[in-house]
């Protein structure tokens, strides 16, 4: 190993120590607020959990998946075919998720997890009359409102709801299918985003993402939640965005508008993803091209325009919104200490490796960003400036003081475009970082028991 390797392999190794300092501050601050005033309503902060140390039927399945993608997913990465990569880090991920979530058990970790009281499927039967109920949705969202709608369903704009209207019209109803389909859903981000950084960067970049997208410890929130579900929307909506920019797909047009039909949808999952307007921006700055805009701004406009005119308001809804959030729904949590404790529930949603890839993408940043207004880029600089502007929106929503707790699944689409900075980590300590990334997914969702 070379000075320069040495140098940069303490660094990395200093940047994931400050990480876990601060996820020790947010834990032992967070404990001492929440015992003298209550006021965080969190079990065990930063994270929305309560300690559980148990074991469930996915505990050899999660230590056998992570002990094959550590011993074995970095030289498959760089050996399969393209086809047969994309097919293997699909399926790898989905062992991933499922497993972690069956540590918690079939029922408690899938079947209940969107039947609780907050959930969307509390109000399935308030859509009997879907344009109805969308003409009527913003009278119920304020807290003293009459039929006040609960907190998941008042916290979103209504697509997130009638995502699981619909799956229940079509005979999927119930919190086992509905955690299905998010589990499904939500492993597909992985190829989303390894489509979108071979498009961006070149494929070897995202061959040695591959391993880390699949062993994320973000798996496990995204069994099952719908910010899982949302996540891969969004990573889709950017990879068909990237496709378009670049035309490395038979019909780019297809794509853009595609791109731009899933942004609308977005939307309309949650009043925080219009922040992802910055990354798609990067796309057509990395590209170089505007040429993609006209169809992605088109199929933009179709879902909220179908909205509007059956009756719901975004900007309306938005802000009965953050007059319920005032009004002291679940509290009126502190943003003095929520404004960083935030980011320690990110580092243990994205892990320690990817602390280390974003230490690697900061120095890169301002040799990246002078190449980037010559044109000159290389992959590593087209990848930072992805990275980086995925960091710049999922900051813009901590300043806000719209994301207090649980920003572990809140935060997911932002986190699903922080993970491509482990491309960056050198080869030779990639089985180490894969090792930490485990170990962290893995004591978490044995020793706590995490909700939403």
């Amino acid at each position: 190993m070379s000075t320069t390797e040495r140098t940069g392999h303490r660094r990395d190794l200093a940047a994931a120590g400050i990480a876990a300092l601060l996820v020790t501050a947010a834990v032992v601050v967070g404990t001492v607020i929440e015992h003298t005033d209550g006021t965080l309503h969190l079990n065990w902060p930063p994270l929305y959990a309560r300690w559980d140390p148990h074991l469930g039927p996915g505990s050899p399945a999660a230590l056998a998946v992570a002990v094959a993608v550590i011993a074995y997913a970095p030289a498959l990465a760089a050996r399969l075919s393209w086809r047969c990569l994309l097919l293997g880090a699909w399926i790898t991920s989905t062992a991933w998720i499922w497993s972690l979530a069956l540590i918690d058990g079939p029922h408690r970790g899938v079947a209940e997890r969107l039947t609780t009281k907050y959930e969307y499927l509390q109000v399935i039967d308030r859509f009997q009359s879907i344009p109805a109920t969308l003409r009527d949705f913003t009278r119920h969202i304020l807290i003293d409102s009459p039929d006040h709608w609960p907190a998941h369903t008042a916290g979103h704009p209504p697509g997130a709801t009638l995502t699981f209207v619909l799956l229940d019209r079509v005979g999927l109803g119930g919190g086992a299918w509905a955690g299905a389909f998010c589990i499904t859903a939500g492993s597909t981000a992985v190829l989303a985003v390894l489509i979108t950084l071979r498009a961006l960067a070149d494929e070897e970049t995202a061959r040695r993402a591959a391993p880390f997208l699949v062993l994320a410890p973000a798996a496990i929130w995204v069994g099952a939640s719908a910010d899982g579900y949302f996540a891969a929307v969004t990573a889709w909506m950017i990879a068909l965005l990237a496709l378009a920019a670049t035309r490395t797909v038979r019909f780019p047009a297809v794509a853009a508008l595609g791109s731009g039909l899933l942004f609308g949808l977005v939307c309309y999952l949650s009043y925080g993803l219009p922040l992802f307007v910055l990354v798609a921006a990067a796309v057509l700055l990395i590209t170089r091209t505007p040429r993609p805009l006209p169809l992605f701004l088109a199929g933009t406009a179709v879902v909220p325009l179908a909205f509007t005119l059956a009756g719901f308001h975004w900007w309306e809804a938005y802000h009965l919104l953050v007059e319920r959030y005032h009004q002291g729904a679940g509290g009126i949590r502190p943003y003095g200490y929520f404004v960083w404790a935030n980011l320690a529930c990110t580092v243990l949603v994205v892990g320690l490796a990817t602390v280390a890839g974003l230490r690697r993408t900061a120095a890169s940043a301002p040799g990246a960003l002078a190449r980037l207004r010559t044109g000159r880029t290389t992959p590593a600089d087209r990848l930072t400036v992805l990275v980086l502007t995925a960091l710049l929106a999922l900051l813009a929503a901590d300043l806000s003081g719209m994301s207090k707790a649980e920003t572990e699944r809140i935060w997911l689409p932002f986190a699903t475009f922080l993970l491509p900075a482990t491309a960056l980590l050198p080869k030779g300590g990639r089985r180490h970082w894969l090792t930490a990334q485990a170990v962290l997914a893995l004591v978490l969702n044995h020793l706590l028991f995490t909700g939403w």
